[in-house]
């Protein structure tokens, strides 16, 4: 082992611990948005509550995603000096859009957000966390972009062995960029919607244990706050967190679906070799099968995903291989063909799974009428079941998974190349760091995110089991009724909670 392959680990490992905050950041800074506008529509106590509980989530995710992010600037200095030296020219405009346009804009408003509870007007205040969710977004955009380059190079042109940027629309317009970027945006919803679910189910399942063993032990499970508040109110309040995150879920999949198809026909065009091996295909080959598992193969199918054919001919790894070196030179231009084999597999197997349990939800979930054939009444909330509930919980590594899957697909998949067909990977590591250097930075970075690791799974975990600060009950006993139906009270003002 190389210096090499300890930076590639070191990029590696840290990029993917930092992939894990970026999609609830996006997901849930939108979620906490929406459930603010419902408040402030409606008037409704439970959407105040909703929204200052997963609002409180979704900073601690913002700031270890912040701290974890920077990381990766150092790294470019650190071990990848040749690479940062050939891209800078062109990485500099997006990369300075993402920070002083998207990351001013997101951090502003969200501070604005944090502490301008009692202290902004009400519309000032739902526009800041619109505006900080907005910036996130805005933010994956510009780094999407710069990322989509180093797949699909526009817009440059190469002077003293640097890439000089002639066409700034373009590379923002990049027709791979075009299909990532939604294709991950949506990814990030169906990561953020699979963190709802989990914490709505486990929420929905304590209160139903705490309806189960009496007020008095309730009282001092969930706090006097809690207790004092109906169950059947608390659990229609989690219902609809967990319906509205379903609804986010099923939506976000559909493009992540469109989006993929996209994302295979440019594959086919732009990066044959990656298409290759994540089928394992040898030769080019009329009528491609597309391998569900080793052993179970769809004819034609592979064809009919890359080129809307099921008859186009699909290039191989052994021929790509041999075309490569005719054009760039010896070199061996395979990826880690198991690992890309098995990521898409993940990817595309754990993201339908998510999806799929998101429509099941909206089934099982859906408003029905009464039992009477000729009766008026306005349909009537179903519960949500125990084990559906369970079941949320349980697949809350799924999304995650499959989106770190399809991230290690995109980026391993991508080598032995930085930038496709001008940089490899052996002339991007920097010259003079050597295998020790590498070892120890490496080794710091590892402890120090196992540590932030730790912390950010017991930030989570004890809000999430301390739940939110409910309002009490109304004292009319005929307002309090254990109903759908709210006080219609003006809500109470939120304290400050940050």
């Amino acid at each position: 082992m190389d210096a090499l392959d300890l930076a590639r680990w070191q990029f590696g490992v840290t990029t993917v611990y930092h992939f894990l905050f970026v999609p609830l950041t996006i997901g849930l800074g939108v979620f906490v948005a929406g459930l603010q506008t419902a408040w402030h529509r409606t008037g409704k106590d439970h959407y105040l509550t909703l929204t200052k509980f997963f609002g409180k989530l979704f900073l601690i995710n913002f700031a270890m995603g912040v701290v974890t992010g920077i990381v990766q600037e150092f790294q470019f200095g650190m071990n990848w000096s040749e690479y940062s030296t050939f891209v800078g020219d062109v990485f500099g405009a997006p990369l300075a859009l993402e920070a002083l346009l998207a990351f001013f804009m997101e951090s502003t408003f969200l501070g604005l957000w944090i502490f301008g509870w009692d202290r902004l007007p009400k519309r000032l205040h739902l526009a800041a966390i619109w505006a900080a969710a907005i910036g996130s977004n805005i933010s994956a955009y510009f780094i999407l972009a710069a990322n989509a380059w180093m797949k699909h190079p526009v817009g440059y042109e190469v002077v003293n062995g640097r890439a000089r940027m002639t066409d700034l629309w373009a590379v923002l317009t990049n027709p791979t960029a075009l299909v990532q970027i939604p294709h991950v945006v949506a990814a990030a919803f169906v990561v953020a919607g699979g963190f709802i679910l989990a914490v709505s189910g486990y929420r929905i399942l304590r209160e139903r244990g705490v309806a189960a063993i009496g007020r008095r032990t309730a009282a001092a499970a969930v706090g006097d706050g809690d207790a004092a508040v109906p169950p059947r109110r608390r659990a229609d309040m989690w219902r609809t967190s967990l319906r509205g995150a379903l609804v986010m879920t099923a939506l976000a999949g559909v493009v992540v679906a469109g989006t993929g198809d996209l994302s295979g026909q440019l594959l086919h065009e732009q990066q044959p070799m990656k298409l290759a091996a994540a089928e394992g295909l040898a030769r080019d080959t009329a009528g491609a099968s597309f391998t569900i598992v080793p052993g179970v193969e769809v004819p034609g199918l592979l064809s009919l995903l890359s080129a809307h054919d099921p008859g186009a001919t699909v290039q191989g790894i052994e021929d790509i291989q041999r075309r490569y070196e005719e054009q760039f030179g010896p070199a061996d231009y395979t990826p880690n063909l198991p690992v890309i084999f098995w990521s898409f597999r993940v990817m595309f197997g754990f993201g339908m799974v998510t999806v799929g349990l998101s429509v099941l939800g909206l089934w099982l979930t859906r408003k029905r009428r009464g039992p009477s054939r000729g009766q008026t009444a306005a349909p009537v909330p179903v519960p949500v079941p125990s084990w559906f509930a369970r079941a949320c919980v349980l697949a809350l590594p799924l999304p995650v998974a499959a989106i770190i899957a399809g991230w290690l697909l995109s980026e391993i998949g991508r080598q032995p190349w930085t930038v496709q067909g001008e940089l490899l990977t052996a002339a991007s590591v920097s010259p003079g760091v050597g295998l020790t250097e590498v070892a120890i930075s490496l080794a710091l970075f590892t402890v120090l995110y196992g540590v932030l690791a730790v912390a950010e799974a017991v930030l989570l975990v004890r809000h999430v089991k301390a739940g939110p600060e409910m309002p009490p009950a109304p004292r009319d006993p005929a307002v309090a009724s254990d109903s759908d139906t709210d006080s219609g009270a003006a809500p109470l003002a939120p304290t400050l909670m940050y």
